[in-house]
């Protein structure tokens, strides 16, 4: 079709013109006013403690539950390595991050918690790790797999199958909101926007379709965005500035709007942690709690309204 071919000379484009980007000026590379406004100054302790003291807006709820989606080796197991370590306040390597041969580390559907330092309480949500997308259609996380995984019907450490994927069984088992995921999270490195193959992008757009079946609302971040941006690796409060970073062209591609896009950076070769850093992680993750949020309210309504 127009549109599809359109599409593909965009993004042919943006591999030609990447490297011109690199003999630009700092200034040609930054915008003058960033087009999303943060709050860095003494917004640390505040995101925080904002998190640490969150519950979910339905009582019945206990932990928020938030699945990470994503192509092999976009940053899914660093993202919850990075959040574990700035609870931890020093880097962590709880799960397993890289890949293997092009091929996912992660074969596991993992439910990882959360607690508030070494000693301390789990925290109010928790991150679900899942294998990678691939291209193929009998590669990586098939796709059959999300409604189980949407709707809790899938333990921590279920080996994941590409090719005999778990029977959907919500018929037979109801599910509780409580064991629901609450809010689904996409991850892809932004260095690679231009680069993922439309077979990729394709299969994100199957799975972000029947996760709007279900009603989930659905974020996307952007991974390495220090490694994508000269001025951005010197400086991460620039990463809004950033002419170079192709945030909107990732919304675009996926469809998802842009007050649900939010670039971080995870922590994968620094051996201590960045306060900058931490509150781009902390911000996202703040967000993605209130969509969670948004999305029980709705259910719990709907489920007061059936009766």
């Amino acid at each position: 079709t127009y549109h599809s071919l359109n599409e593909c000379f965009i993004h042919k484009l943006y591999i030609l013109l990447v490297p011109f980007f690199y003999f630009l000026s700092e200034s040609e590379r930054l915008l003058d006013k960033p087009w999303r406004d943060i709050e860095w100054t003494k917004k640390y302790e505040k995101l925080l403690n904002e998190i640490k003291r969150y519950k979910p807006s339905v009582s019945s709820v206990k932990q928020a539950r938030i699945l990470l989606v994503g192509p092999i080796g976009a940053g899914k197991s660093s993202f919850f390595n990075s959040i574990n370590s700035v609870f931890h306040e020093h880097i962590t390597s709880q799960a397993v991050t890289g890949t293997t041969l092009e091929s996912s580390v992660t074969l596991k559907f993992r439910a990882y918690q959360i607690e508030a330092g070494q000693d301390g309480e789990p925290l109010p949500f928790i991150l679900c790790d899942t294998m990678g997308l691939e291209e193929g259609p009998t590669e990586g996380l098939n796709i059959e797999e999300i409604p189980n995984i949407l709707n809790g019907h899938i333990e921590d450490r279920y080996q994941f199958s590409p090719l005999s994927p778990l029977k959907d069984s919500s018929a037979s088992n109801p599910e509780k909101l409580e064991d629901k995921i609450h809010c689904v999270v996409y991850v892809l490195d932004v260095s690679k926007m231009g680069l993922i193959p439309d077979e990729l992008i394709d299969k994100i757009r199957a799975v972000r379709k029947k996760v709007n079946e279900f009603g989930v609302p659905q974020v996307l971040l952007l991974t390495k965005v220090d490694q994508t941006c000269p001025p951005v690796e010197k400086d991460i409060q620039k990463v809004y500035h950033s002419v170079y970073l192709q945030i909107k062209d990732a919304s675009a591609r996926l469809g998802i709007p842009l007050l649900s896009v939010f670039p971080v950076k995870n922590y994968t070769r620094e051996v201590e942690l960045q306060q900058n850093d931490d509150i781009l992680l902390l911000s996202a993750l703040q967000k993605i709690l209130h969509f969670a949020d948004d999305y029980m309210r709705d259910m719990n309504d709907k489920s007061e309204c059936s009766f």
